[in-house]
């Protein structure tokens, strides 16, 4: 399994390791003790998976405390543009963005503590996304930022998305209470 940091401090890319024979493939996607090793604290809570259409976009959603939660996102099968966006006030890194690409097939995953909204995008006709959290859902402590914020300013590579009304009406940045912000 390789770990290496992103370029927003907190944020980690793992690849399982990938063993092949004639049956097919064996991914070790989550080892404890590995991932503890570097410095990702991960006990899980809640264990989602996701399918969607292509061009579906889900999110950029985060919880506050005491309910935040840190994930461990990957596709299982397909291929999503999976964005963290840095929500932690004091960060140097503060409103910017890390884009990876996740499919089924390069075993990557991104680790997402606590601090950071989340979006996940359907690049291939259909994908299945799963997560682990280290928080159960809550609600009444969920927030959404708009996926479409200019001035976050994702690069999508895509014009048109399948939006829920929730995140499609969800707030800028900008517009959000500084103390819904980690």
């Amino acid at each position: 399994m390789e770990i290496i940091d992103a370029y927003i401090k907190g944020l980690k890319v793992v690849t399982g390791d990938c063993f092949h024979d004639k049956r097919g493939h064996f991914v070790e996607t989550f080892n404890l003790k590995k991932l503890g090793d570097n410095d990702i604290d991960l006990s899980i809570y809640q264990e989602n998976q996701a399918f969607s259409f292509k061009g579906a976009i889900r999110g950029l959603h985060y919880q506050i405390h005491p309910f935040a939660q840190a994930k461990l996102v990957r596709a299982i099968f397909g291929e999503i543009i999976d964005v963290a966006v840095d929500i932690r006030k004091n960060s140097p890194t503060f409103g910017k963005y890390f884009k990876i690409l996740l499919t089924g097939d390069n075993n990557k995953q991104l680790w997402i503590p606590e601090g950071f909204a989340h979006c996940a995008l359907t690049k291939s006709e259909f994908s299945i996304m799963a997560y682990y959290t280290n928080n159960r859902y809550s609600e009444e402590h969920s927030r959404i930022i708009n996926y479409n914020d200019p001035d976050i300013n994702i690069d999508w590579g895509v014009d048109e998305f399948i939006v829920s009304e929730k995140d499609s009406s969800a707030p800028l940045l900008k517009e959000l209470d500084l103390e819904d912000l980690l």
